[in-house]
């Protein structure tokens, strides 16, 4: 095989010179079929399992003269790419910085040196579905400036997922998890909270003590966002959008009681007049009470005769209101893939 082999580089060289091949292969004492028939079988097996030869490969003489290097007192303390440039600057070349570390890593010499914990990656929030109201809420503490610069109140709002509804809110002039649990102890009034998700950031006011017992008392699953992931949290952010972005948000409030009173005011709007786009514009209360189905059909019943009418204005079939069933909370890649496809 190796002399096959040979032959076939000396024609490749001789036509790279601009031999012909069948001159060449004449010289050699073979024909070009022959030659063919040896390219062939020299050829390395591209079946996946199959054993390949590696050109590029370094010997097992080589990968241990990395770890030796690697290994050396002179070399312990250094990087690959400390190493490999020393090496360099002394006329040595021995492999390049990654296949250092790749070596090292195969050999479990790689570990972290530094006093600080090492960074790690965190898992995505689990995901959850709400089909209805009362099951999965999301909750935030937002900032609320006041005329004094440099002085905030704290918004704590709770929000249903599924009907877009306001269904809990406090302002007060510090944020800790004191406040949180009494809050929340106090919801119980209204809500049958056991067996409700709630998810929020990873604040003081979300994770004290006090807060995971009331929790636990109150059988409330809790869902956190990872750290330094904004969007995790999409629902109140959302919510805390519209309420600065609106044009009758103060920007300043002068006292606690201002800010509550205008809290009350937006709480109320938002709940049963502020139509909105997640929910096919209607309002979270209608969502809630089972209204907006029927207004959907009086929706598209309009919409249907208004083709009917001037067919010629409609180019393909015209839209037609609703909204989704089922609302996700961290959604995997897997569930977003089958709501694009749907949506599709």
């Amino acid at each position: 095989m190796e002399e096959k082999r040979e032959a076939i580089e000396l024609v490749i060289e001789a036509v790279t010179s601009g031999a012909r091949k069948r001159l060449a292969c004449e010289i050699l004492g073979v024909s070009v079929r022959t030659l063919q028939r040896w390219e062939t079988e020299c050829r390395e097996d591209a079946r996946k399992e199959a054993d390949k030869r590696i050109p590029r490969k370094l010997t097992l003489e080589e990968r241990q003269k990395v770890l030796d290097i690697a290994c050396s007192e002179r070399f312990k303390d250094l990087t690959p790419y400390e190493i490999v440039a020393i090496l360099a600057e002394e006329g040595t070349y021995i492999a390049s910085e990654r296949t250092f570390y790749r070596i090292l890593k195969a050999e479990g010499l790689l570990s972290h040196r530094s006093n600080q914990r090492p960074g790690t990656k965190k898992a995505k929030p689990a995901e959850y579905a709400a089909t209805g109201p009362g099951q999965v809420w999301s909750w935030d503490i937002t900032w609320l400036s006041t005329t004094v610069r440099g002085l905030f109140l704290y918004a704590y709002i709770i929000k249903d997922i599924w009907t877009k509804e306001i269904v809990g809110w406090e302002v007060h002039e510090e944020e800790n998890d004191r406040i949180s649990s009494k809050m929340f102890q106090r919801l119980k009034a209204h809500y049958n909270l056991r067996g409700v998700v709630l998810h929020s950031d990873n604040g003081n006011p979300m994770r004290g003590s006090l807060m995971l017992m009331t929790m636990y008392n109150l059988g409330v699953i809790p869902s956190y966002s990872r750290a330094r992931v904004s969007n995790d949290n999409p629902f109140s952010e959302s919510l805390f959008k519209t309420m600065k972005y609106m044009p009758a948000y103060p920007g300043r409030f002068k006292d606690i009681d201002q800010a509550r009173e205008w809290m009350a005011e937006f709480v109320h709007w938002y709940n049963t007049m502020h139509r909105h786009s997640a929910i096919g514009y209607v309002t979270p209360a209608q969502r809630r009470n089972g209204e907006s189905q029927e207004i959907f059909r009086k929706r598209n019943e309009t919409i249907k005769r208004a083709k009917e009418m001037h067919p010629e204005r409609w180019s393909s079939a015209p839209r037609l209101w609703g909204c989704d069933d089922v609302v996700w909370l961290n959604p995997s890649d897997e569930t977003r893939e089958m709501l694009l496809q749907k949506s599709a």
